[in-house]
């Protein structure tokens, strides 16, 4: 590089540093510029799709895992696997709904249990507790099984005697809509 074309580049430089700053502050005095906005898109959240068998702890130490079968479960007070079948006739998949389960887990309560029947692609699970509203997560197979597993984790407060309420459990699609719902109340 010749000692011109190093000045050169080294004032295109410059230009590009202390210009930028001066023509920003310009247009902003009252000029109008040209501004480009790229839409992002809003992805909803989904289920996380679990393989047969896979085990995934929650907050707490409970363990849930699903297979061809239906929902299972542990706790640390109870480490004794726990079933709830969606094959053997006690729910009608072909209609939307949601079941639940609550028990104790330490110095939580343990919310859980399966939807099923709607239409669309699940998305959230939102429960009405008498300690506020709490947002679970999901859990499918591959596939499309037309079933899923919901659970979510509440504290126990401080002098807790009564033990938790849960008024409804409502599981969203992509869209917002209501995919299956329970109402306790």
């Amino acid at each position: 590089m010749t000692g011109i074309q190093r000045c050169v580049a080294a004032a295109a430089v410059a230009v590009a540093l202390i210009g930028t700053p001066t023509v920003a502050h310009a247009l902003s005095q009252g000029g109008t510029a040209p501004v480009s906005v790229e839409s992002v898109a809003w992805k909803a959240p989904s289920a996380r799709i679990v393989s047969p068998g896979e085990h995934v702890e929650v907050s707490g130490g409970a363990e849930f895992w699903l297979t061809e079968e239906g929902k299972h479960w542990t706790t640390p007070e109870n480490p004794d696997p726990q079933f709830r079948s969606v094959v053997d006739g006690n729910i009608d998949r072909s209609r939307p709904g949601v079941s639940l389960q609550t028990e104790g887990a330490g110095g939580h309560y343990l919310l859980s249990g399966v939807y099923y029947g709607g239409k669309g692609t699940a998305s959230r699970v939102v429960v009405r507790t008498t300690a506020g509203v709490v947002h679970g997560k999901l859990l499918e197979l591959p596939g499309k099984p037309g079933w899923g597993v919901w659970y979510a984790t509440v504290d126990l407060s401080d002098g807790d005697t009564d033990g938790l309420g849960v008024s409804r459990v409502v599981v969203r699609d992509t869209e917002g809509k209501v995919y299956s719902r329970l109402n306790l109340g």
